[in-house]
């Protein structure tokens, strides 16, 4: 089956129209028509050839969400018309130790979205920036949210998931301070979701100009992080920072304001890597430098449903596909808040 889709066919070449082939479903395959996919900054990494190993023609895109299509005979949990979306995964080995456990995206065998081997035509996975979509029923996950906010659904399917299961392995919640660094298309899901979890919630930004938003997307306080009095006013007192910042930064400032036995996990998925820390910010307190990866199916089946009962969305601007290479250089500039989404019925205008 022949689709619309928007690509690059190589890392200094814009992204442009393309007609790519999708698989007739198997016996265990869901087809889906995607109505709308989030653009993350890993699309872009990944597409302008800023990580290793793209493979072209490229086509991104992991925040997807739509209606079934068509189900395979063997699939009973879905239906035609089901809201459903797709993100990060669409295959694994199913039988290691990471699978068993529902966290299939620390498997050596986990098939991304875009990008990964497959035996589907061109021999890599093509992902959501097309009309359809064809997945193994395993990796599709059910939407319970109104249909009217689909798209500020989408992405829950990266952004949403990299920032809550960090925040539920590490318990935030009542009684835990959280602070959250950066306030972009992660940060704002980690505040919102922190908040949910009942955690006081402190969110860092380089800008006084995010206070009020930092706020109302659920901060119980604001630090400009380059104000050194206002970062010492919270030395020693965090049980959890999340920080989702993107680019190299220093990462000591943050770590001497962990408590002990405190941690700081890094999301945020740098082009070049972050200075190293100093050793002794922590050893003398048994603080924790750690990072963490989207998450399992049974984790982000969870956090959609949190997210469905507290009734939570990004923040999101809608554009046509023809949108995304300008898109692209908005992000890069920050100018967006919080996340680009792609009408995927644009795609065949």
């Amino acid at each position: 089956m022949t689709v619309h889709a928007y690509g690059a066919h190589a890392g200094d070449q814009p992204l442009e129209p393309m007609q790519i082939t999708r698989r007739a479903p198997g016996l265990h395959d869901i087809r889906i028509e995607i109505a709308y996919c989030g653009i993350c900054h890993s699309d872009l990494h990944q597409v302008r050839a800023e990580w290793a190993g793209t493979r072209f023609p490229c086509v991104p895109g992991h925040e997807i969400v739509g209606r079934v299509a068509e189900v395979g005979a063997h699939v009973t949990a879905f239906a035609a018309g089901d809201l459903v979306g797709v993100g990060c995964i669409v295959g694994s080995c199913r039988h290691c130790e990471d699978c068993d456990s529902g966290l299939e995206n620390y498997c050596d065998g986990m098939v991304g979205t875009y990008n990964f081997p497959t035996p589907d035509a061109p021999g890599w996975t093509l992902g959501g920036y097309s009309q359809q979509i064809v997945v193994d029923e395993r990796y599709v996950l059910r939407i319970r949210h109104p249909e009217a906010q689909l798209a500020a659904v989408a992405p829950l399917l990266c952004a949403g998931i990299t920032t809550y299961s960090p925040l539920r392995h590490w318990q935030a919640g009542p009684g835990r301070k959280v602070g959250v660094v950066g306030i972009g298309g992660l940060g704002h899901m980690g505040l919102k979701l922190a908040h949910a979890m009942g955690a006081h919630v402190v969110a860092f930004t380089t800008s006084e100009s995010k206070r009020a938003e930092a706020h109302a997307l659920g901060a119980d306080d604001v630090v400009v992080s380059r104000d050194v009095d206002a970062m010492a006013a919270h030395a020693r007192s965090f049980d959890l920072i999340l920080n989702t910042v993107a680019a190299p930064h220093d990462l000591d400032a943050f770590l001497a304001l962990l408590r002990r036995d405190g941690a700081m996990v890094l999301v945020g998925a740098p082009a070049t890597p972050h200075p190293s820390p100093n050793v002794f910010n922590l050893i003398t307190r048994r603080r924790t430098l750690a990072g963490s990866m989207v998450g399992g199916i049974p984790e982000t089946q969870e956090m959609l449903d949190f997210c469905a009962e507290h009734g939570i969305v990004a923040d999101i601007e809608l554009i046509r596909a023809d949108g995304i290479n300008a898109a692209y250089e908005r992000m890069l500039k920050g100018d967006v808040r919080y996340r680009f989404v792609i009408d995927n019925a644009t795609l065949a205008a």
